[in-house]
């Protein structure tokens, strides 16, 4: 039997900021690094993180498989979604969610997990 060969990126001694294993990657929740703007500020630097990340290795947001959005509040809702309208690829949108939630510090608007294709 064989060990499945698995890859991990960005690691640090609680996790890895991206896993990929038999084509599938997985994006560690990303928050944005200035956390002083406001939603839409916050959506645009984790998009941008998002497709820096995917390009490391060898993805693009056209092969988005997976989204989950936290929001901590969810009035945030029609303001993150213009930011996400204009980055997405509208021919190849991933399946996604989008919930209210705490976060782990007060200062977070918003947190974006990825499941992409390689």
């Amino acid at each position: 039997m064989t060990t499945p060969v698995i890859q991990r990126y960005e690691k640090t001694a609680k996790l890895s900021r991206v896993v990929v294993h038999q084509g599938t990657a997985y994006l560690s929740g990303l928050t944005a690094a200035d956390k002083s703007v406001g939603i839409k500020g916050q959506t645009e630097q984790i998009l941008a993180r998002a497709d820096a990340l995917l390009a490391s290795i060898g993805s693009n947001k056209s092969q988005l498989l997976y989204v989950q959005i936290w929001l901590k509040d969810i009035s945030d809702f029609d303001a993150m979604n213009e930011v996400w309208l204009d980055w997405i690829d509208a021919d190849a949108p991933p399946a996604r969610a989008t919930v209210q939630s705490s976060m782990a510090l007060p200062e977070i608007l918003i947190e974006v997990q990825i499941v992409a294709a390689v």
